[in-house]
């Protein structure tokens, strides 16, 4: 397999953990997920940035230290 192709592959890989992780909480615990998605709609903008950068630097740090 070339390199190309082995990075596509890794990527989707990622993709589909991603998918297969995200999908646990709202299998398991529906109510649950829906409330948290209901509090978060109501958050402001800036809020929500920084709970994403949060997450990013989280996911950044932890691919540091794995590899």
């Amino acid at each position: 397999m070339s390199r190309g192709h082995a990075l596509v592959h890794d990527v989707l890989v990622a993709l589909a953990l991603v998918l297969v992780i995200e999908g646990i909480w709202p299998f398991l615990n529906p109510d649950g997920f829906r409330r948290v998605l209901l509090l978060m709609a109501a958050e402001d903008k800036r809020a929500l940035r920084i709970a994403g950068l949060a997450s990013m630097l989280a996911g950044v740090g932890l691919l540091y230290l794995v590899n």
